[in-house]
């Protein structure tokens, strides 16, 4: 229900965004000479920015003002193995086990000949578990199973379904990771097969089969989660193309496997014959998968707002629904990262995403803003997008996790925003600013300015009174690993229902 990231090497208590912007000098508007540059949105700047700027009564209203002391960070408690165990071995886990004990099971009865027909037929059973895999990463699948978890089980369920169908969403990955291994395992029985018969096997089979299973093999190390968190750019680009080339094997391995026939060593090109096999259709709707995301893909003119040197807050067109993400680069097919998006809803004239300078490429939004960006236009589901089911609840975010968090509480009434951050109005902009002041009500909003307070809150102190006052039923958290970590085993210690941001899956 929960998710907590596997313990790691030291992370920063905060990110860039979170510290503010100090006595760092704002950087001077860039300009471009008018037959080089142009503003995509020059007509509708004005406007925009008019429409947002926030009243001076409305803020002294909502923002409480600062203590007299200095907030005292409480001493860290001791969590209990139980919590921790808890946390680790959440449903994301909980999935991988299922689905890869259940394929080891169905292998295990296959290689010992209580299973003839899954010995028979292996190359299916791999290619059926690598489509499975590929689907439960599928934008277009995941929307549609949040719009029917959404549509159908909104806050009339008890609390508990709800939760598990959060959590299931959440960690739909679980299924991605336990059906893509074990697919790998059933490759490897389908080559070792081809191995045994190689006296009725042509080799240039046994040899594309070799170079599938290294080519998939490539395919899964590069989503290991050390390999995504520190190199990310090496695994989404070994993920993807060397996974593009697995792919192209795979069909070749296949029908190379279909068409051969081992009784006459002779090859049946009758075309009815390889499309009465399964594993060819298992193969056509892989790279159906794979190929649908990327025919939603367009480079789309964007505005960028530099409010500090830390973030870009990147202008985009067209409303949008809460609780969803976006990928943006620089380049067609590769580089894409994915950032939250901020809205007032799908009527809105445009849509937002906060981008904190922490790597190359949103250091370039700032340095070298673009005018136009690569994006895929069906944007993907986030756990926020599940905020529908419950009747009341928390949106807790720190620094530039109010990229994610903003939406949901702007989009619907009973959601409660807690930003935790260092003088947010200077470090985030007007446009930010301008939106929560406009719609999230002061009896619902708590900003936490730990500049201008001393430091940072006793979050989990917070989050119990207002969980308590607030009457809610969940808390979603997105938050840097430390303090992610501190509110999901502080929450889960008080019997809070919470999710919290993940890294790892």
């Amino acid at each position: 229900m929960s998710a907590e990231p596997t313990t790691r090497g030291a992370a920063p208590a905060h990110d860039d965004a979170e510290k503010g912007t100090l006595e760092i000098t704002r950087p001077a508007p860039i300009t471009y000479p008018k037959d080089e540059k142009k503003d995509p949105f020059a007509d509708e700047k004005k406007v925009a920015v008019a429409a947002l700027e926030v009243p001076a009564t409305k803020e002294k209203e909502s923002a409480p003002p600062p203590p007299k002391t200095p907030a005292v960070k409480p001493k860290k408690k001791k969590v209990s193995k139980w919590v921790l165990w808890q946390l680790w071995f959440n449903t994301y886990r909980k999935l991988f086990t299922f689905t890869f004990s259940l394929n080891m099971i169905g292998l295990g009865l296959a290689a010992s000949g209580h299973w003839p027909y899954a010995l028979k037929y292996n190359g299916a059973m791999a290619v059926a578990n690598f489509n499975f895999a590929i689907l439960m990463r599928n934008e277009i699948f995941g929307r549609l199973l949040y719009l029917f978890v959404n549509t159908c089980f909104a806050k009339w369920p008890p609390l508990w379904f709800r939760l598990g169908c959060t959590s299931v969403l959440q960690h739909l990955g679980g299924i991605h990771s336990g059906c893509a291994t074990s697919g790998i395992a059933w490759l490897i029985l389908k080559v070792v097969r081809t191995w045994q018969n190689r006296s009725n096997e042509n080799m240039s089979i046994l040899v594309v089969g070799l170079l599938t299973n290294i080519a998939v093999f490539l395919t899964a190390c590069a989503a290991i989660p050390w390999v995504r968190n520190t190199h990310h750019n090496v695994f989404e680009r070994h993920h993807r193309f060397v996974g593009w080339t697995a792919l192209f094997l795979t069909w070749a391995f296949t029908i190379m496997g279909d068409i051969w026939d081992a009784d006459t060593h002779t090859w049946n090109l009758d075309g009815v014959h390889l499309v009465r096999q399964q594993d060819f259709w298992y193969v056509m709707g892989m790279t159906t998968f794979i190929a649908l995301p990327w025919i939603c893909t367009r480079e789309v003119p964007i505005d960028i707002e530099l409010p500090s040197p830390k973030v870009a807050v990147v202008r985009f067109r067209r409303g949008m629904q809460q609780g969803l993400l976006g990928r943006i680069s620089r380049h067609p097919v590769k580089e894409y990262h994915a950032f939250g998006i901020i809205s007032e809803g799908t009527h809105a004239k445009y849509h937002y995403m906060i981008c904190g300078v922490q790597g190359d490429f949103t250091r370039s939004l700032v340095n070298d803003p673009p005018r136009t960006i690569w994006t895929r236009e069906l944007k993907f589901a986030g756990v926020s997008n599940t905020s529908t089911l419950y009747k009341r609840g928390i949106r807790i975010c720190t620094g530039t996790g109010i990229g994610a968090a903003l939406s949901t509480c702007i989009q619907s009434p009973y959601w409660y925003l807690i930003w935790i951050g260092s003088d947010q109005e200077k470090t985030f902009g007007p446009t930010i600013s301008g939106l929560i002041h406009r719609y999230v009500e002061p009896e619902r909003l708590l900003l936490w300015d730990s500049k201008a307070r001393g430091g940072r809150p006793d979050t989990m102190k917070i989050l119990k009174e207002v969980y308590a006052s607030w009457n809610a039923e969940v808390v979603f958290i997105t938050s840097n690993y430390i303090g992610n970590s501190e509110m999901m085993q502080g929450c889960k210690e008080a019997g809070i229902p919470c999710f919290g941001t993940l890294w790892d899956f």
